[in-house]
């Protein structure tokens, strides 16, 4: 029997939101750091940031992560307020607990050093934080004094503990424990505290806020210090702090589209790290890990800065943050390349072989505004990409750069073959997927009635001959086989029907297996297997002359649908989906 194997998963980049901090943890070894999108926890090694692993058991949107000083368990909240405490060591992330301190979103995580004891915070309906012990839940203390959502909150590491959080009514509040109790609220912010940290030496704390302000205080009195910068770090809110390893200085990331690099001892900006002039590039989270300075741009984009070159990153790691809705392959100079295009018109190039293996890009220019439909690359090495802004794309796959851009409503059904494009309207039934045979005489669309019309291609017009074929039920997707001597087509009847092309479109077989409707196929460059995807988030490799042949892969992606497949070769097959993740799998027959 067949079998596969997952070697690679090309995770997907933090999901941003305007306005709001995004928290990103750190491994204590220093060797990864971890954020969240959607429903998922994307650990990501720092030297290497092509080689991640995802966490996918939460059931509601997850918020925070946090690694335990141990680095054996992670803590993760989600919009639910629930927290889950689970395992780094094992490839299957055990569940250790789950609690529940409030019913609301959990904005921020923090652990004592003992790994013991942990404090949670947010928008609770009730409460808007807690602290408890990690084995039983049990309270150690309560976290009062804010009148408003809680956004951030840190333990110092060291004895004795202190805890500061920081809110939305603009105080920081001040706590002495175990058990944790109010001492006093911080009331030098004029607006929304946004985050709160701790030096790791735990000898003083800071608080940086919607007015641009960062305030130093005493670790252990909570005396305040002074002010960084004077009158104001940053000429934007300040959305995130991270502290050096020695304690000496700290970054800061703001909605000004910088972050900066302070010296502690003086209150000085040492270093402006100049981000860019959109405003997809305004800073929303940091994190400073051994020698690593990240950020995080609203974008989704992590910037390693570079402390002798401020305007410049090291690297930045690109990808998705939305949902894929595209994808094709397409070899280059001995390399292959991912095009995947996404449900905010984001395109991301994924560059496969080499030394650059996980290694994602994009185009420069205006690509587009809207969700990225289809896209296939054709024999001028265009990438042909449509999407629901009622554009079709042409874009030089060498020089990456947008260009020609042909205007069409997508209401009509599209289909674009060597630089023509097809549109067919005023149509009797309604279309929902369309193929070109390799051969350039046929065009097949698929219609919510069930056929698949064959219209024969004469110039640059399409001509109704009267030819169709039936499917079991609505068509979902359509594709003819590399060679052109099969069509194969998906319906909403959980059904695959491959027709032989030569025989009049004789139905070669039919493919169950599926136990929802199926959404996506792709063929292998051998002819003889090809892939679905299903709501039932399966994917089935079958074999094209045994029906009965076939090798599955289950929750190829765990929270959602498959939305993409395309093969690399005939052993490697890569898919796409709504988590914003691209997986390559081999496969052995």
């Amino acid at each position: 029997m067949p079998y596969e194997i997952c070697n690679h998963v090309f995770a997907s980049l933090p999901q941003m939101e305007r306005g709001v901090a995004k928290v990103l943890g750190g491994d204590p070894k220093g060797n990864n750091f971890l954020y969240t999108n959607g429903k998922s926890v994307i650990i990501r090694n720092i030297n290497n940031p092509a080689i991640a692993d995802i966490y996918t058991e939460h059931p509601h949107q997850v918020t925070v992560a946090k690694y335990a000083p141990s680095g054996f368990y992670i803590a993760s909240g989600d919009v639910s307020g629930k927290i889950r405490i689970w395992d780094t060591t094992q490839k299957e992330h055990l569940l250790k607990y789950e609690y529940q301190p409030f019913g609301g979103k959990i904005k921020d995580i923090a652990w004592t050093e003992d790994s013991k004891r942990i404090a949670c915070v947010g928008e609770g309906r009730e409460k808007f934080g807690a602290v408890f012990l990690w084995d039983t839940g049990s309270s150690v203390g309560e976290i009062s004094g804010h009148s408003k959502v809680i956004n951030s909150v840190d333990i110092k590491q060291t004895r004795p503990y202190r805890l500061i959080s920081g809110s939305d009514d603009n105080c920081g509040a001040f706590f002495e424990g175990p058990p944790f109790k109010f001492k006093f609220s911080i009331t030098d912010h004029s607006r929304f505290v946004n985050c709160v940290r701790f030096s790791p030496d735990g000898n003083r704390f800071c608080t940086a806020g919607a007015d641009g302000q960062i305030f130093l205080y005493d670790g252990k009195t909570g005396e305040k210090i002074c002010a960084l910068g004077g009158a104001k770090a940053h000429e934007g809110g300040v959305y995130a702090v991270s502290w050096s390893p020695d304690s000496s200085q700290l970054i800061s990331a703001s909605g000004d589209k910088t972050v900066k690099l302070w010296d502690v001892g003086t209150s000085t900006a040492l270093t402006t790290f100049n981000m860019g002039a959109d405003v997809m590039d305004q800073q929303l989270g940091c994190l400073w890990q051994k020698d690593h300075l990240l950020s995080v741009s609203l974008s989704g984009y992590i910037n390693y800065l570079d402390k002798s070159n401020p305007d410049r990153p090291l690297r930045t790691i690109k990808g998705h943050s939305k949902s894929i809705q595209s994808l094709t392959v397409h070899k280059n100079g001995g390399r292959s390349y991912i095009y995947s295009g996404s449900h905010d018109g984001h395109i991301n190039i994924l560059s496969l072989g080499g030394g650059h293996t996980g290694e994602n890009n994009d185009f420069s220019g205006k690509g587009h505004s809207n969700l990225v439909t289809k896209m296939a690359v054709d024999d001028a090495d265009q990438l042909v990409t449509c999407s629901m802004d009622d554009t079709v794309r042409f874009t030089s796959v060498t020089k990456k750069e947008y260009r020609w851009v042909q205007t069409r409503s997508i209401m009509l059904i599209l289909t674009v073959y060597k630089k023509k494009v097809f549109t067919l309207d005023s149509l009797d039934y309604e279309p929902e997927a369309g193929a070109i045979h390799p051969g350039g005489s046929t065009a097949a669309v698929g219609g919510a009635d069930g056929k698949v019309r064959l219209y024969s291609v004469q110039g640059n017009t399409l001509k109704d001959e009267g030819k169709s074929v039936e499917a079991k039920g609505p068509v979902t997707d359509m594709a003819y086989s590399k060679d052109g001597a099969y069509l194969a087509v998906t319906d909403e009847k959980k059904v695959v029907t491959v027709f032989t092309v030569a025989d009049n479109y004789s139905v070669k077989n039919d493919f169950y297996g599926h136990h929802a409707k199926v959404v996506t196929l792709a063929w292998s460059p051998d002819n003889e297997h090809f892939a679905s995807g299903g709501m039932d988030m399966m994917v089935y490799v079958w074999t094209v002359n045994d029906a009965d042949k076939r090798l599955k892969i289950p929750d190829a992606h765990r929270l959602h649908h498959v939305s993409g497949l395309a093969w690399i070769d005939e052993h490697t097959l890569v898919t796409t989906s709504h988590d914003a993740s691209v997986k390559q799998w081999t496969l052995k027959f």
